[in-house]
Protein backbone atom coordinates (compact mmCIF):
# COMPACT_ATOMS: atom_id res chain seq x y z
CA UNK A 1 0.00 0.00 0.00
CA UNK A 2 2.45 2.31 0.88
CA UNK A 3 4.18 1.63 -1.99
CA UNK A 4 1.01 2.66 -4.24
CA UNK A 5 0.66 5.83 -1.98
CA UNK A 6 4.28 7.00 -2.88
CA UNK A 7 3.33 6.48 -6.54
CA UNK A 8 0.40 8.51 -6.73
CA UNK A 9 2.30 11.29 -4.68
CA UNK A 10 4.98 11.05 -7.16
CA UNK A 11 2.34 11.45 -10.06
CA UNK A 12 0.83 14.44 -8.33
CA UNK A 13 3.98 16.17 -7.70
CA UNK A 14 5.28 15.91 -11.31
CA UNK A 15 1.53 16.38 -12.76
CA UNK A 16 1.92 20.28 -10.60
CA UNK A 17 5.33 20.94 -11.81
CA UNK A 18 4.29 20.10 -15.60
CA UNK A 19 1.83 22.49 -14.75
CA UNK A 20 3.59 25.16 -14.04
CA UNK A 21 6.52 24.88 -16.30
CA UNK A 22 3.63 25.36 -18.73
CA UNK A 23 2.20 27.79 -17.52
CA UNK A 24 5.41 29.50 -16.61
CA UNK A 25 6.16 29.34 -20.78
CA UNK A 26 2.91 30.36 -21.84
CA UNK A 27 3.25 33.42 -19.53
CA UNK A 28 7.13 34.37 -20.66
CA UNK A 29 5.57 34.14 -24.34
CA UNK A 30 2.78 36.08 -23.53
CA UNK A 31 4.94 39.48 -24.08
CA UNK A 32 1.71 41.89 -24.79
CA UNK A 33 0.94 43.35 -21.16
CA UNK A 34 -2.60 43.72 -22.50
CA UNK A 35 -2.96 39.58 -23.16
CA UNK A 36 -1.50 38.98 -19.65
CA UNK A 37 -4.20 41.23 -18.20
CA UNK A 38 -7.21 39.44 -20.26
CA UNK A 39 -5.49 35.94 -19.02
CA UNK A 40 -5.91 36.96 -15.07
CA UNK A 41 -9.09 38.49 -15.64
CA UNK A 42 -10.84 35.01 -17.20
CA UNK A 43 -11.24 36.76 -20.76
CA UNK A 44 -8.93 34.23 -22.69
CA UNK A 45 -7.22 31.22 -21.66
CA UNK A 46 -3.69 30.83 -20.94
CA UNK A 47 -3.72 28.16 -24.14
CA UNK A 48 -4.92 31.05 -26.40
CA UNK A 49 -2.36 33.54 -25.21
CA UNK A 50 0.18 31.05 -25.84
CA UNK A 51 -0.93 30.53 -29.34
CA UNK A 52 -1.09 34.72 -29.50
CA UNK A 53 2.06 35.29 -28.48
CA UNK A 54 4.06 32.22 -30.14
CA UNK A 55 6.56 33.48 -33.08
CA UNK A 56 4.48 36.73 -33.11
CA UNK A 57 5.53 40.72 -33.25
CA UNK A 58 3.85 43.13 -31.17
CA UNK A 59 1.86 44.39 -33.98
CA UNK A 60 1.46 40.33 -34.79
CA UNK A 61 -0.36 39.67 -31.58
CA UNK A 62 -2.21 42.33 -31.42
CA UNK A 63 -4.40 41.34 -34.99
CA UNK A 64 -4.48 37.84 -33.24
CA UNK A 65 -5.53 39.01 -30.08
CA UNK A 66 -8.19 41.18 -31.66
CA UNK A 67 -9.35 38.53 -34.20
CA UNK A 68 -9.94 35.96 -30.76
CA UNK A 69 -11.83 38.91 -29.23
CA UNK A 70 -14.22 39.20 -31.99
CA UNK A 71 -14.56 35.31 -32.19
CA UNK A 72 -15.25 35.33 -28.53
CA UNK A 73 -18.00 38.03 -29.47
CA UNK A 74 -16.59 40.65 -27.08
CA UNK A 75 -16.14 42.89 -29.98
CA UNK A 76 -17.79 43.59 -33.37
CA UNK A 77 -16.14 42.92 -37.11
CA UNK A 78 -16.53 46.66 -36.96
CA UNK A 79 -14.50 47.66 -34.26
CA UNK A 80 -11.87 44.47 -35.14
CA UNK A 81 -11.12 46.77 -38.26
CA UNK A 82 -10.76 49.95 -36.35
CA UNK A 83 -8.41 48.23 -33.73
CA UNK A 84 -6.71 46.47 -36.50
CA UNK A 85 -6.56 49.98 -38.97
CA UNK A 86 -7.72 53.12 -37.05
CA UNK A 87 -7.46 55.02 -33.97
CA UNK A 88 -10.41 55.45 -31.56
CA UNK A 89 -10.63 58.74 -32.52
CA UNK A 90 -11.96 58.35 -35.99
CA UNK A 91 -14.53 55.63 -35.76
CA UNK A 92 -18.06 57.06 -35.81
CA UNK A 93 -20.30 56.50 -33.35
CA UNK A 94 -24.53 57.60 -33.70
CA UNK A 95 -24.97 59.91 -30.78
CA UNK A 96 -28.09 58.78 -29.75
CA UNK A 97 -27.60 55.55 -30.00
CA UNK A 98 -28.92 52.75 -27.38
CA UNK A 99 -25.62 50.88 -26.98
CA UNK A 100 -26.99 47.69 -28.26
CA UNK A 101 -24.26 44.93 -29.67
CA UNK A 102 -23.98 45.41 -33.40
CA UNK A 103 -24.29 42.87 -35.62
CA UNK A 104 -21.04 41.96 -36.74
CA UNK A 105 -20.02 42.23 -40.32
CA UNK A 106 -18.33 39.59 -41.97
CA UNK A 107 -14.62 40.23 -41.32
CA UNK A 108 -11.34 39.55 -43.93
CA UNK A 109 -8.57 37.39 -42.73
CA UNK A 110 -6.21 39.00 -40.14
CA UNK A 111 -3.24 40.79 -41.90
CA UNK A 112 -0.06 42.16 -40.70
CA UNK A 113 -0.19 45.78 -42.15
CA UNK A 114 -3.92 46.63 -43.23
CA UNK A 115 -4.88 49.91 -44.98
CA UNK A 116 -5.74 52.84 -43.14
CA UNK A 117 -9.48 53.63 -43.27
CA UNK A 118 -11.54 55.79 -41.31
CA UNK A 119 -14.92 54.01 -40.40
CA UNK A 120 -18.08 54.33 -42.74
CA UNK A 121 -21.10 56.16 -41.05
CA UNK A 122 -22.90 53.48 -38.76
CA UNK A 123 -26.76 53.21 -38.48
CA UNK A 124 -28.41 53.99 -34.85
CA UNK A 125 -29.24 50.12 -34.67
CA UNK A 126 -31.64 49.39 -32.01
CA UNK A 127 -31.72 45.54 -32.59
CA UNK A 128 -29.59 43.05 -33.07
CA UNK A 129 -29.77 39.65 -34.82
CA UNK A 130 -26.91 37.67 -33.69
CA UNK A 131 -26.36 35.64 -30.50
CA UNK A 132 -24.91 37.44 -28.07
CA UNK A 133 -21.11 35.34 -27.27
CA UNK A 134 -21.15 33.76 -23.97
CA UNK A 135 -18.93 35.32 -21.70
CA UNK A 136 -18.39 37.98 -24.37
CA UNK A 137 -18.64 40.55 -21.76
CA UNK A 138 -15.56 42.28 -20.77
CA UNK A 139 -16.89 43.34 -17.12
CA UNK A 140 -16.35 46.91 -15.15
CA UNK A 141 -17.98 45.29 -12.11
CA UNK A 142 -18.37 41.77 -10.66
CA UNK A 143 -20.89 40.31 -8.28
CA UNK A 144 -20.85 38.00 -5.79
CA UNK A 145 -24.11 36.64 -7.25
CA UNK A 146 -22.04 35.94 -10.37
CA UNK A 147 -23.39 38.74 -12.33
CA UNK A 148 -21.12 40.76 -14.78
CA UNK A 149 -21.91 44.41 -15.10
CA UNK A 150 -20.65 46.80 -18.17
CA UNK A 151 -21.50 50.51 -17.35
CA UNK A 152 -22.26 52.89 -20.22
CA UNK A 153 -23.94 56.76 -20.47
CA UNK A 154 -24.12 59.70 -22.50
CA UNK A 155 -24.45 63.54 -21.08
CA UNK A 156 -25.42 66.36 -23.57
CA UNK A 157 -25.67 69.86 -23.06
CA UNK A 158 -27.96 71.58 -25.61
CA UNK A 159 -28.39 75.23 -26.62
CA UNK A 160 -31.65 75.38 -28.10
CA UNK A 161 -33.29 78.11 -29.93
CA UNK A 162 -37.35 77.70 -31.25
CA UNK A 163 -38.51 80.68 -33.54
CA UNK A 164 -42.19 79.13 -32.31
CA UNK A 165 -42.57 76.87 -30.06
CA UNK A 166 -46.07 77.73 -28.43
CA UNK A 167 -46.26 74.85 -26.25
CA UNK A 168 -43.61 76.01 -23.87
CA UNK A 169 -41.65 72.27 -24.35
CA UNK A 170 -38.22 72.19 -25.25
CA UNK A 171 -38.23 69.21 -26.99
CA UNK A 172 -40.56 70.06 -30.84
CA UNK A 173 -44.05 68.68 -30.88
CA UNK A 174 -46.51 69.58 -34.16
CA UNK A 175 -48.12 72.77 -34.05
CA UNK A 176 -51.46 74.46 -34.74
CA UNK A 177 -51.75 72.84 -30.79
CA UNK A 178 -52.03 76.40 -29.33
CA UNK A 179 -52.34 80.35 -30.35
CA UNK A 180 -49.01 81.57 -30.27
CA UNK A 181 -50.09 84.91 -29.70
CA UNK A 182 -49.25 88.15 -31.38
CA UNK A 183 -46.05 86.45 -33.00
CA UNK A 184 -44.54 83.76 -33.28
CA UNK A 185 -43.91 82.53 -29.51
CA UNK A 186 -40.24 81.87 -29.86
CA UNK A 187 -38.21 80.16 -27.33
CA UNK A 188 -34.70 80.15 -25.91
CA UNK A 189 -33.44 76.71 -23.33
CA UNK A 190 -30.56 75.70 -22.70
CA UNK A 191 -31.07 71.95 -21.55
CA UNK A 192 -29.18 69.53 -19.10
CA UNK A 193 -30.78 67.43 -18.69
CA UNK A 194 -29.80 65.17 -21.38
CA UNK A 195 -28.20 62.46 -19.09
CA UNK A 196 -28.44 58.89 -19.92
CA UNK A 197 -26.81 55.92 -17.62
CA UNK A 198 -27.66 52.10 -18.30
CA UNK A 199 -25.65 49.03 -17.56
CA UNK A 200 -25.40 45.68 -19.74
CA UNK A 201 -25.47 42.30 -17.72
CA UNK A 202 -24.80 38.74 -18.44
CA UNK A 203 -24.55 35.60 -16.17
CA UNK A 204 -22.55 32.73 -16.92
CA UNK A 205 -25.21 29.95 -17.22
CA UNK A 206 -24.11 26.19 -16.01
CA UNK A 207 -25.27 25.52 -19.46
CA UNK A 208 -22.82 25.77 -22.75
CA UNK A 209 -24.99 26.94 -25.19
CA UNK A 210 -26.78 29.20 -23.19
CA UNK A 211 -26.39 32.89 -23.14
CA UNK A 212 -27.86 34.75 -20.66
CA UNK A 213 -27.72 38.85 -20.55
CA UNK A 214 -29.55 41.78 -19.25
CA UNK A 215 -30.51 45.12 -19.74
CA UNK A 216 -31.26 48.71 -18.00
CA UNK A 217 -31.37 52.01 -18.80
CA UNK A 218 -32.85 55.39 -17.49
CA UNK A 219 -32.23 58.73 -18.10
CA UNK A 220 -33.09 62.03 -16.48
CA UNK A 221 -35.38 63.28 -19.18
CA UNK A 222 -38.77 62.84 -16.93
CA UNK A 223 -41.12 65.45 -15.23
CA UNK A 224 -39.96 67.96 -12.59
CA UNK A 225 -40.62 68.25 -8.93
CA UNK A 226 -42.71 69.30 -7.07
CA UNK A 227 -41.92 69.47 -3.28
CA UNK A 228 -41.25 72.67 -0.81
CA UNK A 229 -37.23 72.47 -1.00
CA UNK A 230 -37.47 72.22 -4.93
CA UNK A 231 -40.73 74.12 -6.29
CA UNK A 232 -38.65 77.37 -6.73
CA UNK A 233 -35.97 75.78 -8.63
CA UNK A 234 -38.03 72.81 -9.83
CA UNK A 235 -36.59 73.88 -13.62
CA UNK A 236 -32.59 72.31 -12.75
CA UNK A 237 -34.74 69.12 -10.61
CA UNK A 238 -35.60 66.60 -13.50
CA UNK A 239 -36.74 63.26 -12.06
CA UNK A 240 -34.77 60.00 -13.33
CA UNK A 241 -36.96 57.53 -15.78
CA UNK A 242 -37.06 54.26 -16.64
CA UNK A 243 -36.07 53.50 -20.50
CA UNK A 244 -35.13 50.07 -20.96
CA UNK A 245 -34.79 47.35 -18.31
CA UNK A 246 -35.15 43.64 -19.76
CA UNK A 247 -33.18 39.78 -19.45
CA UNK A 248 -32.71 37.76 -22.16
CA UNK A 249 -32.06 34.07 -22.82
CA UNK A 250 -30.18 32.89 -25.99
CA UNK A 251 -29.95 29.29 -26.84
CA UNK A 252 -27.06 28.60 -29.92
CA UNK A 253 -27.92 24.89 -31.57
CA UNK A 254 -25.03 25.00 -33.79
CA UNK A 255 -22.89 27.54 -35.73
CA UNK A 256 -25.73 29.11 -37.96
CA UNK A 257 -28.93 28.39 -35.98
CA UNK A 258 -30.04 29.77 -32.55
CA UNK A 259 -32.93 31.21 -30.63
CA UNK A 260 -34.11 33.72 -27.91
CA UNK A 261 -36.65 34.88 -25.70
CA UNK A 262 -36.41 38.15 -23.98
CA UNK A 263 -38.58 39.79 -20.95
CA UNK A 264 -39.10 43.00 -20.17
CA UNK A 265 -39.28 46.96 -21.68
CA UNK A 266 -37.37 47.16 -24.48
CA UNK A 267 -37.81 49.18 -28.13
CA UNK A 268 -40.75 47.43 -29.73
CA UNK A 269 -40.36 45.05 -33.07
CA UNK A 270 -43.02 47.40 -34.56
CA UNK A 271 -41.58 50.68 -36.20
CA UNK A 272 -38.49 50.86 -33.95
CA UNK A 273 -35.61 49.16 -35.53
CA UNK A 274 -34.36 52.29 -37.23
CA UNK A 275 -33.78 55.63 -35.93
CA UNK A 276 -32.51 58.67 -37.46
CA UNK A 277 -29.21 60.53 -36.21
CA UNK A 278 -30.15 63.16 -34.68
CA UNK A 279 -28.63 66.18 -32.24
CA UNK A 280 -32.24 66.42 -31.01
CA UNK A 281 -32.89 62.86 -29.68
CA UNK A 282 -35.79 63.32 -26.95
CA UNK A 283 -37.57 62.23 -29.77
CA UNK A 284 -35.38 61.75 -32.20
CA UNK A 285 -36.38 64.98 -34.15
CA UNK A 286 -39.68 65.71 -33.06
CA UNK A 287 -43.04 63.60 -31.96
CA UNK A 288 -45.19 63.16 -35.02
CA UNK A 289 -42.50 64.29 -37.72
CA UNK A 290 -42.12 61.07 -39.06
CA UNK A 291 -39.79 58.72 -36.84
CA UNK A 292 -42.40 56.66 -35.12
CA UNK A 293 -40.93 54.44 -32.34
CA UNK A 294 -41.60 53.23 -28.84
CA UNK A 295 -40.48 51.15 -26.06
CA UNK A 296 -43.13 48.89 -24.35
CA UNK A 297 -43.13 45.72 -21.72
CA UNK A 298 -43.18 42.86 -23.56
CA UNK A 299 -42.42 39.01 -24.31
CA UNK A 300 -40.34 38.49 -27.36
CA UNK A 301 -39.60 35.33 -29.15
CA UNK A 302 -36.67 35.37 -31.87
CA UNK A 303 -35.38 32.22 -34.59
CA UNK A 304 -31.48 33.63 -35.91
CA UNK A 305 -30.28 31.89 -39.02
CA UNK A 306 -27.05 32.67 -40.82
CA UNK A 307 -27.64 31.98 -44.58
CA UNK A 308 -23.85 32.33 -45.43
CA UNK A 309 -22.41 33.66 -48.81
CA UNK A 310 -19.68 35.81 -50.21
CA UNK A 311 -22.34 38.56 -48.59
CA UNK A 312 -22.83 36.52 -45.06
CA UNK A 313 -26.26 36.70 -45.31
CA UNK A 314 -28.80 36.34 -42.05
CA UNK A 315 -32.31 36.10 -41.63
CA UNK A 316 -34.20 37.10 -38.33
CA UNK A 317 -37.98 36.64 -37.63
CA UNK A 318 -39.35 38.02 -34.00
CA UNK A 319 -42.73 37.63 -32.18
CA UNK A 320 -44.06 39.17 -29.40
CA UNK A 321 -46.89 40.14 -26.57
CA UNK A 322 -46.90 42.92 -25.74
CA UNK A 323 -48.64 45.66 -23.37
CA UNK A 324 -51.94 46.83 -25.25
CA UNK A 325 -51.23 50.16 -25.25
CA UNK A 326 -52.47 53.68 -27.21
CA UNK A 327 -51.29 56.63 -25.39
CA UNK A 328 -54.58 57.37 -23.18
CA UNK A 329 -54.44 60.36 -20.97
CA UNK A 330 -56.77 60.13 -18.06
CA UNK A 331 -57.99 63.91 -17.19
CA UNK A 332 -58.22 62.42 -13.19
CA UNK A 333 -54.40 63.24 -12.23
CA UNK A 334 -54.58 60.47 -9.57
CA UNK A 335 -55.73 58.09 -12.13
CA UNK A 336 -52.92 58.88 -14.81
CA UNK A 337 -50.66 58.31 -11.36
CA UNK A 338 -51.84 55.15 -10.44
CA UNK A 339 -52.08 52.98 -13.61
CA UNK A 340 -50.90 55.26 -16.54
CA UNK A 341 -53.66 54.34 -18.97
CA UNK A 342 -55.98 51.35 -18.72
CA UNK A 343 -58.21 51.02 -21.87
CA UNK A 344 -55.70 48.50 -23.70
CA UNK A 345 -55.70 46.35 -20.72
CA UNK A 346 -59.26 46.31 -20.35
CA UNK A 347 -59.13 44.67 -23.48
CA UNK A 348 -58.14 41.69 -22.07
CA UNK A 349 -56.22 40.52 -24.57
CA UNK A 350 -52.19 40.85 -25.57
CA UNK A 351 -50.99 43.18 -28.20
CA UNK A 352 -49.12 40.93 -30.68
CA UNK A 353 -46.39 42.47 -32.49
CA UNK A 354 -43.61 41.40 -34.97
CA UNK A 355 -40.92 41.59 -37.19
CA UNK A 356 -38.18 39.99 -39.92
CA UNK A 357 -34.81 41.43 -40.06
CA UNK A 358 -33.30 40.24 -43.29
CA UNK A 359 -29.07 41.03 -43.37
CA UNK A 360 -26.35 41.36 -45.61
CA UNK A 361 -23.27 42.68 -46.31
CA UNK A 362 -23.79 45.35 -48.83
CA UNK A 363 -20.57 47.17 -48.99
CA UNK A 364 -17.25 44.84 -48.70
CA UNK A 365 -15.17 47.80 -47.84
CA UNK A 366 -13.42 48.36 -44.59
CA UNK A 367 -14.98 49.26 -41.50
CA UNK A 368 -18.62 49.48 -43.33
CA UNK A 369 -21.76 47.86 -40.80
CA UNK A 370 -23.78 45.34 -42.64
CA UNK A 371 -27.17 46.40 -44.13
CA UNK A 372 -30.28 45.04 -43.03
CA UNK A 373 -34.55 45.15 -44.29
CA UNK A 374 -37.15 45.14 -41.54
CA UNK A 375 -40.94 44.37 -41.80
CA UNK A 376 -42.69 44.75 -39.15
CA UNK A 377 -46.08 44.42 -37.88
CA UNK A 378 -48.87 45.26 -34.66
CA UNK A 379 -52.15 44.52 -33.64
CA UNK A 380 -53.66 45.71 -30.32
CA UNK A 381 -57.21 46.25 -29.14
CA UNK A 382 -58.99 48.66 -26.61
CA UNK A 383 -62.17 49.02 -24.66
CA UNK A 384 -64.03 52.26 -22.86
CA UNK A 385 -66.08 51.33 -20.24
CA UNK A 386 -68.96 53.63 -18.71
CA UNK A 387 -69.99 52.49 -15.43
CA UNK A 388 -74.28 52.14 -14.62
CA UNK A 389 -74.21 55.21 -12.61
CA UNK A 390 -72.45 57.59 -15.93
CA UNK A 391 -74.89 56.36 -18.50
CA UNK A 392 -76.74 59.45 -19.61
CA UNK A 393 -80.84 59.19 -17.64
CA UNK A 394 -82.24 58.97 -21.12
CA UNK A 395 -80.46 56.19 -22.11
CA UNK A 396 -80.43 54.24 -18.07
CA UNK A 397 -83.35 52.05 -19.46
CA UNK A 398 -81.50 50.70 -22.42
CA UNK A 399 -77.87 50.48 -20.45
CA UNK A 400 -79.26 49.64 -16.84
CA UNK A 401 -75.76 47.60 -16.58
CA UNK A 402 -73.50 50.02 -18.32
CA UNK A 403 -72.11 50.02 -21.35
CA UNK A 404 -68.86 49.22 -23.30
CA UNK A 405 -67.32 50.44 -26.71
CA UNK A 406 -64.05 49.83 -28.26
CA UNK A 407 -61.58 50.21 -31.51
CA UNK A 408 -58.12 48.34 -32.52
CA UNK A 409 -54.65 49.34 -33.35
CA UNK A 410 -53.50 47.91 -36.24
CA UNK A 411 -50.41 48.63 -38.14
CA UNK A 412 -47.09 47.65 -40.64
CA UNK A 413 -44.08 49.06 -41.65
CA UNK A 414 -41.27 48.62 -44.31
CA UNK A 415 -38.09 49.93 -42.87
CA UNK A 416 -34.35 49.72 -44.15
CA UNK A 417 -30.51 50.90 -43.23
CA UNK A 418 -27.82 50.53 -45.89
CA UNK A 419 -24.18 51.40 -45.08
CA UNK A 420 -21.46 52.28 -47.95
CA UNK A 421 -18.23 53.67 -47.39
CA UNK A 422 -19.24 56.67 -49.02
CA UNK A 423 -23.20 57.18 -48.28
CA UNK A 424 -25.29 55.69 -45.79
CA UNK A 425 -28.60 55.83 -45.56
CA UNK A 426 -31.57 55.09 -43.36
CA UNK A 427 -35.39 55.28 -43.80
CA UNK A 428 -38.90 53.58 -43.30
CA UNK A 429 -42.55 53.57 -43.79
CA UNK A 430 -45.03 52.70 -41.75
CA UNK A 431 -48.92 52.83 -42.13
CA UNK A 432 -52.27 52.18 -39.53
CA UNK A 433 -54.46 52.93 -37.79
CA UNK A 434 -54.97 54.69 -34.37
CA UNK A 435 -50.97 54.77 -34.38
CA UNK A 436 -50.60 57.40 -31.37
CA UNK A 437 -48.76 55.49 -28.63
CA UNK A 438 -45.95 55.07 -31.46
CA UNK A 439 -46.03 58.43 -31.37
CA UNK A 440 -46.77 58.53 -35.63
CA UNK A 441 -50.44 59.77 -36.69
CA UNK A 442 -50.43 63.26 -35.49
CA UNK A 443 -51.24 62.11 -32.23
CA UNK A 444 -54.57 61.77 -32.70
CA UNK A 445 -56.17 58.04 -31.61
CA UNK A 446 -59.81 57.50 -32.38
CA UNK A 447 -63.12 59.37 -32.58
CA UNK A 448 -67.21 58.96 -32.06
CA UNK A 449 -68.61 58.13 -35.17
CA UNK A 450 -71.61 59.89 -34.35
CA UNK A 451 -73.26 59.21 -38.46
CA UNK A 452 -76.87 58.98 -38.35
CA UNK A 453 -77.58 59.50 -34.64
CA UNK A 454 -80.09 61.97 -32.68
CA UNK A 455 -80.45 62.64 -29.27
CA UNK A 456 -77.18 62.37 -28.20
CA UNK A 457 -75.42 62.65 -25.15
CA UNK A 458 -72.26 61.78 -23.99
CA UNK A 459 -70.23 59.89 -20.85
CA UNK A 460 -67.43 59.92 -19.51
CA UNK A 461 -65.41 56.71 -19.07
CA UNK A 462 -64.27 54.54 -16.14
CA UNK A 463 -60.99 55.78 -16.60
CA UNK A 464 -62.24 59.48 -17.52
CA UNK A 465 -59.48 58.87 -20.65
CA UNK A 466 -62.66 59.48 -23.18
CA UNK A 467 -65.81 60.24 -23.59
CA UNK A 468 -68.80 57.85 -24.88
CA UNK A 469 -71.66 59.14 -27.19
CA UNK A 470 -74.98 57.92 -26.70
CA UNK A 471 -77.82 58.27 -29.51
CA UNK A 472 -80.37 57.03 -31.37
CA UNK A 473 -80.40 54.97 -34.48
CA UNK A 474 -83.95 54.70 -36.19
CA UNK A 475 -85.45 55.35 -33.27
CA UNK A 476 -83.51 52.30 -31.20
CA UNK A 477 -80.30 53.28 -28.31
CA UNK A 478 -77.28 52.88 -29.71
CA UNK A 479 -73.55 53.71 -28.11
CA UNK A 480 -71.76 55.40 -31.17
CA UNK A 481 -68.64 52.92 -32.60
CA UNK A 482 -65.46 54.82 -31.66
CA UNK A 483 -62.81 54.64 -35.15
CA UNK A 484 -59.56 54.57 -35.13
CA UNK A 485 -57.54 57.54 -36.87
CA UNK A 486 -55.77 56.12 -40.31
CA UNK A 487 -52.14 57.21 -40.27
CA UNK A 488 -48.92 57.16 -42.68
CA UNK A 489 -45.48 58.55 -42.63
CA UNK A 490 -41.87 58.08 -42.13
CA UNK A 491 -38.34 58.87 -43.20
CA UNK A 492 -35.39 59.50 -45.01
CA UNK A 493 -31.77 60.09 -43.81
CA UNK A 494 -28.73 60.19 -45.47
CA UNK A 495 -25.30 60.19 -44.10
CA UNK A 496 -21.97 61.21 -44.83
CA UNK A 497 -18.58 60.30 -43.64
CA UNK A 498 -16.75 63.41 -44.10
CA UNK A 499 -13.56 62.19 -42.76
CA UNK A 500 -13.65 59.35 -44.97
CA UNK A 501 -14.47 61.33 -48.26
CA UNK A 502 -12.06 63.61 -47.89
CA UNK A 503 -9.34 61.04 -46.95
CA UNK A 504 -8.29 62.61 -43.21
CA UNK A 505 -5.68 61.47 -41.56
CA UNK A 506 -7.59 58.27 -39.06
CA UNK A 507 -5.02 59.27 -36.49
CA UNK A 508 -5.62 63.26 -36.79
CA UNK A 509 -7.71 65.44 -35.47
CA UNK A 510 -9.87 65.60 -38.37
CA UNK A 511 -10.74 62.19 -38.34
CA UNK A 512 -14.36 62.50 -36.94
CA UNK A 513 -16.37 64.73 -39.00
CA UNK A 514 -19.56 63.23 -40.42
CA UNK A 515 -22.64 64.89 -41.79
CA UNK A 516 -26.78 64.52 -42.06
CA UNK A 517 -29.32 64.82 -44.18
CA UNK A 518 -33.09 64.41 -43.05
CA UNK A 519 -36.34 64.47 -44.06
CA UNK A 520 -39.81 63.27 -42.37
CA UNK A 521 -43.06 62.89 -42.81
CA UNK A 522 -46.23 62.18 -40.52
CA UNK A 523 -49.98 62.25 -41.37
CA UNK A 524 -53.41 61.80 -40.42
CA UNK A 525 -56.11 61.18 -42.80
CA UNK A 526 -57.92 64.26 -43.44
CA UNK A 527 -61.36 63.00 -42.94
CA UNK A 528 -60.75 61.36 -39.56
CA UNK A 529 -58.52 64.27 -38.19
CA UNK A 530 -61.65 66.60 -38.79
CA UNK A 531 -64.03 63.88 -37.00
CA UNK A 532 -61.67 64.10 -34.35
CA UNK A 533 -62.05 67.69 -33.95
CA UNK A 534 -57.75 68.49 -34.56
CA UNK A 535 -56.99 71.41 -36.33
CA UNK A 536 -53.49 69.42 -37.82
CA UNK A 537 -53.19 66.94 -40.17
CA UNK A 538 -49.74 66.49 -41.31
CA UNK A 539 -46.28 67.61 -40.11
CA UNK A 540 -42.97 67.62 -41.55
CA UNK A 541 -39.54 68.28 -40.89
CA UNK A 542 -36.25 69.25 -42.71
CA UNK A 543 -33.11 68.73 -41.12
CA UNK A 544 -29.42 69.12 -41.31
CA UNK A 545 -26.93 68.15 -38.72
CA UNK A 546 -22.99 68.28 -38.93
CA UNK A 547 -21.00 66.81 -35.56
CA UNK A 548 -17.41 66.62 -34.76
CA UNK A 549 -15.97 63.85 -32.96
CA UNK A 550 -13.25 65.06 -31.31
CA UNK A 551 -12.10 62.35 -29.40
CA UNK A 552 -13.55 59.09 -28.20
CA UNK A 553 -15.27 60.80 -25.67
CA UNK A 554 -16.33 64.21 -26.83
CA UNK A 555 -18.33 65.09 -29.79
CA UNK A 556 -19.85 68.72 -30.72
CA UNK A 557 -22.93 68.84 -32.94
CA UNK A 558 -24.88 71.69 -34.48
CA UNK A 559 -28.53 70.83 -36.23
CA UNK A 560 -30.63 73.13 -38.36
CA UNK A 561 -34.43 71.96 -38.65
CA UNK A 562 -37.73 73.45 -40.44
CA UNK A 563 -40.84 72.18 -38.54
CA UNK A 564 -43.95 73.00 -40.51
CA UNK A 565 -47.69 72.13 -39.79
CA UNK A 566 -50.22 72.01 -42.58
CA UNK A 567 -54.28 72.19 -41.49
CA UNK A 568 -56.66 69.68 -42.21
CA UNK A 569 -58.87 71.97 -43.81
CA UNK A 570 -58.34 75.39 -46.15
CA UNK A 571 -61.39 77.25 -45.48
CA UNK A 572 -63.68 77.81 -42.32
CA UNK A 573 -62.30 78.31 -38.90
CA UNK A 574 -58.36 78.34 -39.63
CA UNK A 575 -55.89 78.13 -36.38
CA UNK A 576 -54.16 80.91 -35.01
CA UNK A 577 -50.68 81.93 -35.69
CA UNK A 578 -49.25 85.22 -35.03
CA UNK A 579 -52.59 86.11 -34.68
CA UNK A 580 -53.63 85.47 -38.04
CA UNK A 581 -55.88 82.61 -39.41
CA UNK A 582 -53.05 80.11 -41.25
CA UNK A 583 -53.46 76.77 -42.92
CA UNK A 584 -49.68 76.35 -42.34
CA UNK A 585 -47.25 77.00 -39.09
CA UNK A 586 -43.51 76.59 -38.34
CA UNK A 587 -40.86 76.58 -36.90
CA UNK A 588 -37.15 77.03 -37.52
CA UNK A 589 -35.31 75.32 -34.73
CA UNK A 590 -31.65 76.05 -34.21
CA UNK A 591 -29.57 73.38 -31.50
CA UNK A 592 -26.00 73.32 -30.33
CA UNK A 593 -24.56 70.39 -28.16
CA UNK A 594 -21.99 69.17 -26.44
CA UNK A 595 -21.69 65.38 -26.13
CA UNK A 596 -19.89 63.38 -23.32
CA UNK A 597 -20.01 59.47 -24.12
CA UNK A 598 -18.28 56.62 -21.57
Amino acid sequence: MTFYVRSLLILIIASIVFTIARAQETTASATDPLVRVLVSKGVITPEEARLISVNASPAEQRDRLATLLRDKGVISSAELEAVRTVSPTSTVVPINADYKTMPPAKAAAPQPSPPTVIAAVAPVRLLGIDTPKREGLIPDIKLGTGARLKLYGIFKTSIIHDSSSPQGNDFPLPLLAADTGPNDSPEFHLRARGLRLGANFEWIDPAPKITLTGKIEFDFEGDFTRVNNRNITSIRSSQPSLRLAWVRIDRRFNDNNSAFVLFGQDWSPFVSSTMPNMIENTNFGGIGYGAAYTRIPQARFGFNHKLGGSRDFRFGPEIAIVLPAFGDLPTDVANQFAFGERQGADSQQPGVQGRAVFQWQLDKAANVSPAQFIVSFEHARRRAIVTAANVPAAFRGAFPSGAEVGSSSNGFSVEAQLPTHLITVVGKYYNGSDLRFFLAGQLLSNFNDTAGLTGIATAASIDGASNVVFGLLNGAPVVAPQRPVRAQGGFVQVGFPLSRIFIADPKGRNAGWTAYLYYGDDQAAARDARRFGARGDRSDLFSGNIQYKWNQWMTFAYEQGYYRTRADFRTGLLPLFRGIPSFTTHNIRSEFAAIFTF
